[in-house]
C-alpha cells in the first residue's frame, strides 16, 4: 500500500504531521486538560492507545500520541537515530515545539523503556510516570521474537517482507485473550509495518546498542506506576518486580490472564487503574 493510501487510511482529523530533526512526525492531540503523553511500544503505532484515549478524553485530559521513528506513519529516521538516547532526545524536542512543558508520560514496551529513560534525562518534563510491561533488564538477553529474528543474520532476511500469517503469529503473541486478536488489527499491523522503510529500520533499531541503564533506576523520584500482565510472552512478569523494586516511589499492579499490551487487552479497566494513579 502506497504512503498515501495509508495516510488515507490511518489518520483521522486529529492527526498531524510535524518536522522533528528532520524526521516527518504522525503525531495526534485529543482533548483538553491536563498533558499524558503515550509512547507505543515495538511493532506497533500510536493506534495501540485508541481506546485509553476515548477514556482519559472523557475524563478531562490533552492526550498526546504520535508513530515513533521507524514506526507506524512516521517510517525510517533520516539520520537513522534509533538508540534509547536518540528517542528520548527527540521526545524532549518533540514537547518543547508543541509547547508542552509537563505531562504525565505512559510507555508500553519498548516505550516503556524509552518513558523511564526519558523522564531520568529530563525529570523537570515529568509529572508521573506510567510503565506497561517496559523494556530495560537485557542481562538476560531475552528479547522479543521479531528482536531475536532481526539480531541474527542468517535469519534477518525474512524484513525483506513479511507475510500476513508471520504478523498475525506476532500479534497473538501479545495478546493472551485470542478473542482480541480482530483482522483489523492484524491488517494494522501489517500495514504499518510495511509501510516504506519500515522493515529496515526495524532491523536497524534491533542491532542499535542497547545498553541497560536499570542501575540509574534508584535515581528516578517521580512517582511510578507499573502495570503488567501476567501471560505476558515477550517480557516476564518477573520485570515488574525488578521495576517496583528499583524505583523508589513506585506501585506495580498485575493483571491475571492478560498479556503484553493492557490497554489493547483489557482497556477499560488498566484505563481505569491508570486514572486513578494520575488522580491521587
Amino acid at each position: 500500500m502506497t504512503l498515501e493510501k495509508l495516510i488515507e487510511k490511518y489518520t483521522t482529523e486529529a492527526s498531524h504531521f510535524i518536522n522533528i530533526d528532520g524526521a516527518k512526525v504522525h503525531y495526534r492531540i485529543e482533548g483538553e486538560g491536563k498533558p499524558i503523553l503515550l509512547i507505543h511500544g515495538t511493532f506497533s503505532s500510536l493506534h495501540t492507545y485508541d481506546e485509553w484515549t476515548k477514556i482519559f478524553v472523557a475524563r478531562g485530559y490533552k492526550v498526546i500520541r504520535f508513530d515513533m521513528p521507524g514506526f507506524g506513519l512516521t517510517g525510517p529516521h533520516p539520520k537513522e537515530k534509533y538508540t534509547i538516547g536518540d528517542v528520548a532526545d527527540f521526545i524532549e524536542e518533540f514537547l518543547e515545539t508543541l509547547s508542552i512543558k509537563k505531562c504525565d508520560v505512559v510507555g508500553n514496551s519498548l516505550g516503556g523503556w524509552i518513558a523511564w529513560e526519558f523522564a531520568l534525562k529530563y525529570p523537570e518534563r515529568v509529572r508521573k510516570l506510567v510503565l506497561i510491561d517496559a523494556a530495560g533488564y537485557i542481562n538476560d538477553r531475552n528479547f522479543p521474537l521479531p528482536f531475536v529474528i532481526a539480531q541474527t543474520p542468517v535469519l534477518r532476511n525474512v524484513f525483506n517482507y513479511v507475510p500476513k500469517a508471520v504478523v498475525r503469529r506476532f500479534v497473538r503473541q501479545v495478546f493472551h485473550n485470542q478473542d482480541k486478536v480482530t483482522e483489523d488489527i492484524v491488517d494494522r499491523h501489517f500495514d504499518m509495518f510495511h509501510r516504506e522503510g519500515n522493515m529496515e529500520a526495524f532491523v536497524k533499531i534491533a542491532n542499535s546498542h542497547f545498553v541497560q541503564n536499570t542501575h540509574e533506576l534508584k535515581n528516578l523520584h517521580i512517582p511510578t506506576l507499573i502495570i503488567w500482565g501476567d501471560k505476558d510472552n515477550w517480557l516476564s512478569v518477573d520485570h515488574a518486580h525488578k521495576f517496583q523494586r528499583d524505583i523508589p516511589d513506585s506501585k506495580v499492579i498485575i493483571y491475571k490472564n492478560v498479556g503484553h499490551i493492557a490497554m489493547e487487552e483489557i482497556p477499560e479497566e488498566s484505563a481505569e487503574d491508570v486514572l486513578k494513579f494520575l488522580e491521587e
